[in-house]
């Protein structure tokens, strides 16, 4: 009986969390700022007790789900409300990074070394800390990086260039599995797509890891790599 009881729990309270989730915004998916942490890690000990422990009311366990999600949901309301109560509430934007150089006290405020400074760069595809303006240390914890003007990428619109519509790369294949549904919403077949690799001297589709093709009809075929080609130290 007791596992029939866990697992009635699971079925039931899963999906009410699931629900208020939804209900609440992806934005508590997508990033976790502060209250947004202690959010998930209360609600995560009270669906985990509530779970695994029969003895635990299943009723007020639910109940206390519902309670902790609408007083998340107030404290979003009161933050967007009240921006000097915000700040409070809330972690303020910091500059780590400006006009190329690093910010030592607002880092050690932070508790951010170099290298955690020099890892958020590179996912923005900043090797080179010269190029950087600014470098801000968001409250989600995510940096954002302006560039120094010299080095920002030139646009079209910059020369006055017209371009043409890019849409959506479709796969074709992932994994040595064609996506048939893919070829046949461009009009195409499998006979089509093995010619397509017989032309580039590949004989069977189980040879491809990833293959896709643009709005211009052009294909993108990838076989994939074991390891890097080359080893590259990042660390400082």
């Amino acid at each position: 009986m007791e596992y029939l009881k866990i697992f009635v729990r699971i079925i039931t309270i899963l999906p009410l969390f699931l629900f208020i989730t939804l209900l609440t915004g992806r934005r508590k998916i997508g990033e976790l700022p502060v209250f947004d942490f202690l959010t998930v890690l209360i609600l995560g000990s009270v669906v985990g007790a509530d779970i695994a422990d029969p003895k635990i009311e299943h009723l007020p366990t639910a109940f206390a789900v519902m309670v902790i999600m609408f007083l998340h949901y107030i404290y979003s309301i009161v933050i967007i409300k009240n921006r000097k109560l915000g700040k409070w509430l809330t972690f303020e934007p910091v500059v780590v990074i400006e006009n190329g150089q690093f910010v030592k006290g607002n880092m050690r405020r932070l508790k951010y070394s170099i290298d955690n400074i020099l890892t958020l760069l590179r996912e923005k595809d900043v090797f080179d800390i010269s190029e950087v303006e600014f470098a801000v240390i968001e409250s989600t914890g995510q940096l954002s990086v302006q560039k120094k003007s010299q080095f920002h990428p030139v646009t079209p619109n910059d020369v006055n260039l017209d371009t043409e519509y890019k849409g959506l790369s479709l796969p074709l294949i992932v994994e040595g599995e064609v996506y048939k549904n893919n070829l046949h919403k461009l009009g195409l077949n499998e006979d089509w797509l093995r010619k397509q690799l017989s032309e580039n001297d590949i004989n069977s589709v189980k040879e491809i890891f990833f293959a896709s093709i643009n709005s211009q009809g052009k294909l993108y075929i990838s076989k994939g790599l074991e390891k890097p080609l080359k080893i590259a130290v990042l660390r400082h």
